[in-house]
């Protein structure tokens, strides 16, 4: 209990205050602000800041300190794991699947938000995947944000590029020359080159 009501006596004291220590002759550390010639130690005390009680200037210094508080919030890892930095996607109907990762988890009341060629495309979500469809062919790039409760970018990922094939018409034609039914239809058919028409497997008992 006495070392309490030192310590509240202590806490006390003005700043400007010394405090001194020494041993009495039961062995007890004994605290004061009077010196006491012999073995007395000056105590060195804690710096401390003192600001007076205007609760009209500490609202400003609040709202100035939250922005700040936000900033302080980072995420260490914000990154696309699908797909992959220059992946060359398949697809004729242009779909691809976009996955992202970051550490450490997701902050609540935050989002992650995807871009396509520095534009973004889909709502903020709480999901780190996006199913794209329809992406034209060539080559395009991708970047996930995070965006906080106020919609302001918390962390961005770096632009990853990747790069659509699409089967267009020509390359199909490639792919499967003129069939049997395609002639009367498709004008680079010619005619002389028609293949034969399979006949019927039983008409070849008759």
């Amino acid at each position: 209990m006495k070392a309490w009501l030192l310590i509240a006596c202590l806490i006390a004291l003005p700043a400007s205050a010394e405090v001194f220590m020494y041993i009495d002759a039961q062995g007890n550390r004994v605290f004061t602000d009077q010196p006491k010639p012999g073995d007395a130690r000056r105590v060195p005390l804690a710096t401390t800041n003192r600001t007076a009680a205007n609760p009209a200037s500490a609202a400003p210094l609040l709202a100035r300190s939250s922005p700040e508080v936000q900033a302080l919030f980072h995420y260490e890892v914000l990154r696309i794991l699908i797909p992959e930095p220059d992946a060359t996607i398949r697809s004729n109907t242009g779909k691809v699947i976009v996955s992202a990762t970051n550490e450490p988890a997701l902050h609540p009341g935050h989002r992650y938000r995807l871009l396509l060629d520095g534009q973004p495309i889909a709502e903020p979500g709480l999901s780190p995947v996006f199913a794209l469809s329809n992406i034209d062919r060539g080559s395009h790039t991708l970047s996930v944000e995070i965006l906080d409760e106020q919609g302001r970018i918390v962390e961005r990922s770096a632009s990853q590029p990747f790069h659509m094939q699409r089967t267009s018409l020509a390359q199909k034609r490639r792919i499967k020359p003129c069939t049997l039914e395609d002639y009367g239809q498709r004008p680079e058919c010619p005619l002389n080159n028609k293949p034969g028409e399979e006949k019927n497997p039983f008409l070849r008992l008759f």
